[in-house]
C-alpha cells in the first residue's frame, strides 16, 4: 500500500511540483492551500507524513504544527521561504521533524521524505530494549512515550523524546552531533547538525534543575554529548 502524504501549501505551483515528484515515487498525495482545511484533513484522515508550509492563510504553520502534534506523532516537514534560526528553533520546539528552505531541489525533498518515513516505520516497529527506564529522578516509558522528572510529567516533542531515550539507552558514551543526527533523524549529509544542539538545549530546559550545570546530558567539548548514567 502506498504511503499517504498531505501537502499544506498556499503556492499552487510549489504544491503541484512537490506532488508530481512524490507521485512519481508512488506516494498518494493530497493538497490543501490553507491552514484550516489542512488541519481538518489531518484530523479526518490517516496520513504518513505532512509537508507543511510556514506562511499559510487562516492559520500559520507554527500553530498548525502545534495542533497536529496533539493528535499525531507522524513526521512533519516544514517547507518555508524563511531561513532564520529563530524560526527553526520554534518549529522544532513545536514538534517539526525537519525544515527545508525554498528554493529547494525536488529530488532532495523526496529523499528527505523517504528518509523520515523509513525512520518513523523503524521507530514504531522496533523492539525497545526497555519499556521503563529510571535514571535518578528521570523516568521514561517508551511504550506510552511519556517522560517524568521527579514524578512530574514533562512534555517532549517526538524528536526530543527519541533523543532522550537514545541517550538513556547508551549511558556514559560520547556521541558526536553528526552521529546523533544520523541516528535520530535518519539522515546523513542532508540537514543541519545544529538541530541536535537545539534539541539538547530544549530537553535540558525541561529536565534539568540548573541548565548551566546539567546532571543528565553533559557537553563534551570538541566531541559532542554524554548522558550521565
Amino acid at each position: 500500500m502506498s504511503k499517504k502524504i498531505v501537502i499544506i501549501e498556499d503556492d499552487q505551483s510549489i504544491a503541484e511540483l512537490e506532488r508530481d515528484f512524490l507521485e512519481i515515487e508512488n506516494f498518494h498525495v493530497d493538497i490543501f492551500s490553507d491552514g484550516d482545511s489542512g488541519l481538518q484533513a489531518v484530523m479526518r484522515n490517516h496520513y504518513d507524513l505532512i509537508l507543511l508550509d510556514l506562511m499559510l492563510p487562516s492559520m500559520n504553520g507554527f500553530d498548525l504544527c502545534k495542533k497536529i502534534r496533539h493528535k499525531s506523532n507522524i513526521p512533519i516537514l516544514m517547507v518555508t521561504a524563511k531561513n532564520e534560526d529563530v524560526d527553526k528553533v520554534r518549529g522544532f520546539g513545536l514538534g517539526a521533524d525537519d525544515y527545508i528552505v525554498k528554493p529547494f531541489s525536488p529530488t532532495e525533498l523526496v529523499a528527505r521524505v523517504k528518509a523520515h518515513l523509513t525512520r518513523y516505520d523503524r521507530l514504531i516497529h522496533q523492539d525497545t530494549p526497555k519499556e521503563e527506564m529510571h535514571i535518578r529522578g528521570l523516568h521514561l516509558n517508551t511504550l506510552s512515550r511519556q517522560a517524568f522528572i521527579n514524578g512530574k510529567e514533562v512534555e517532549l516533542t517526538t524528536k526530543e523524546f527519541d533523543l532522550l531515550v537514545f541517550f538513556a539507552q547508551h549511558p556514559n558514551q560520547v556521541f558526536s552531533k553528526e552521529h546523533l543526527f544520523e541516528k535520530i533523524w535518519g539522515l546523513d549529509s542532508m540537514g543541519d547538525h545544529a538541530t541536535v544542539a537545539v534539541h539538547v538545549k530544549k530537553i535540558r530546559k525541561k529536565i534539568e534543575e540548573d541548565t548551566n550545570n546539567p546532571q543528565y546530558i553533559l557537553t563534551v567539548w570538541g566531541s559532542g554529548y554524554r548522558f550521565k548514567g
